[in-house]
């Protein structure tokens, strides 16, 4: 029996991470990033601590229309806080943040994307 999900054509899956780079759907990307279910975009934050609303307008302008319902924040190596503005800001944009470390939200934003969630990615790049 296949257990592969079926991903649906034009989808973006983080195939691989580290060396500060991310490989989505057959791409490399250099630096940190933003992963929708239909484009992934550069993002220029070298750590968590660089995450911001206005760094994240992509995100709030995908929120509010609909979108986008979760963010899922790579955090690097580990797993950081997100400062209570960062949260309220997408919160008001209908999207909910949750922290992780990078790895883990590479391997969650896949099953959430596969699954057919209105999930994004916005990962730091990890050695």
């Amino acid at each position: 029996m296949d257990m592969t999900p079926l991903i649906p054509a034009g989808r973006q899956i983080v195939e691989s991470y580290g060396h500060r780079r991310f490989r989505v759907s057959g791409t490399l990307h250099e630096g940190s990033v933003l992963v929708f279910p239909d484009r992934t975009l550069a993002w220029p934050v070298a750590e968590a601590a660089g995450a911001n609303p206005e760094n994240l307008l992509t995100v709030s302008e995908a929120g509010r229309a609909g979108a986008i319902e979760l963010l899922l924040l790579g955090c690097g190596l580990k797993m950081t806080l997100v400062p209570s503005s960062l949260r309220a800001a997408l919160r008001e944009a209908g999207v909910v943040i949750e922290p992780m470390d990078t790895g883990a939200a590479c391997r969650t934003y896949n099953v959430l994307m596969a699954e057919g969630r209105r999930v994004a990615a916005a990962l730091v790049a990890v050695e």
